[in-house]
């Protein structure tokens, strides 16, 4: 059988093949919306997936994501992509329900590395009890996979980044730093040890987190990606109407991180994301470059940001930790509103 893998096309960035997101919100900025009575989540919040209510005890959780390889290995990229796809569905609060492949692949490139990132991608869908429904696919100079997801909640159970309160704690549900131990990966700085971990971080599910947020009612989530731990935390911050704060020394990190910021080892998707962030953010004189830099750094299938009301936080922590999020913990918390979104103390 035809070898191929994907070296020539990873991204070493994570999710680094999104647009950046100041531009982006730019030309959002004054496109016309649909109203309807029934959308509960729509466009304005820049929220995880869209809400549509079409019964009284239940709505549909609609999402779509899909990127170029962020790893050689065929079946692995179609795992952590499908996985990061059905993220969003488990941000919200909902339960995954169907599924549908988006392909794009170089012609005259082996099929059979595309049989193993569907076959990835499906493994991990059956892991999640999601039904895949079919797809499409078209021919691009460079491969991407990724899903259309559907979902379902009860309406008022929705769980949006629009949601944060003063006073609420932040918790986090995995380590950050993917995007920069894929790059130090590919310059030959990250240790397949190191490697390794972060692809296993990738393929987890975050759905097991959403009856533990429901037991503790909580609001208001997000899960954290191309726009890094700064960029998702600001739009809540913008969404809810208030400031975040993040204390980045008691943010989880993947080991070997802090060494790559430190060499120099950092991905240009970060750069992008300070570029969005801008003045509507402030680091303490305190925080180093490299702590900064660390919430810039695009994830790809990253954890849950969760605002958690501060008497249930320690015990939300640790059911997290059963449920198999070992390195979940407060890492910052919510204020009123002031001149800036984001403080990084």
């Amino acid at each position: 059988m035809e070898t191929f893998d994907l070296s020539e096309y990873a991204a070493g960035g994570g999710c680094s093949a999104k647009l950046p997101a100041a531009e982006l919100q730019r030309v959002m900025a004054d496109l016309p919306c649909t109203p309807h009575p029934d959308l509960l989540v729509g466009t304005e919040t820049h929220d995880d997936a869209g809400v549509l209510r079409i019964r009284d005890d239940l709505a549909l959780i609609q999402t779509t994501d899909f990127f170029p390889p962020v790893c050689a290995d065929p079946f692995t990229f179609g795992q952590i992509a499908a996985t990061n796809a059905l993220s969003d569905v488990y941000a919200m609060g909902g339960e995954a329900l169907s599924a549908l492949n988006i392909v794009a692949w170089p012609a005259g490139k082996p099929l059979t590395a595309l049989r193993e990132i569907l076959r990835g991608g499906i493994e991990k869908v059956k892991e999640a009890g999601v039904v895949m429904m079919g797809g499409h696919t078209i021919q691009d100079k460079i491969p991407k996979y990724g899903l259309a997801v559907t979902g379902t909640i009860h309406p008022d159970h929705i769980i949006t980044n629009a949601a944060a309160q003063p006073g609420d704690i932040l918790v986090l549900t995995k380590p950050i730093g993917t995007g920069t131990i894929l790059a130090g990966h590919r310059i030959g700085e990250a240790s397949p040890q190191q490697y390794q971990t972060v692809l296993e971080s990738m393929m987890q599910l975050n759905r097991n987190a959403v009856s533990v947020m429901h037991y503790y009612g909580v609001k208001c989530a997000t899960d954290i990606t191309g726009f890094g731990l700064a960029g998702h935390a600001l739009k809540m911050a913008g969404a809810s109407g208030v400031t975040v704060q993040i204390y980045p020394e008691k943010v989880p990190v993947f080991d070997g991180v802090m060494y790559l910021l430190k060499l120099g080892c950092i991905p240009g998707a970060a750069f992008r994301n300070l570029d969005f962030v801008g003045e509507q953010m402030e680091c303490a004189s305190g925080v180093s470059y490299e702590s900064k830099m660390l919430t810039m750094d695009a994830q790809t299938s990253g954890g849950l940001l969760i605002c958690c009301p501060p008497e249930h936080a320690g015990q939300l922590v640790q059911d997290m930790i059963r449920a198999g999020f070992p390195h979940t913990a407060i890492i910052g918390d919510v204020t009123a509103s002031g001149s800036l979104g984001l403080m990084i103390c």
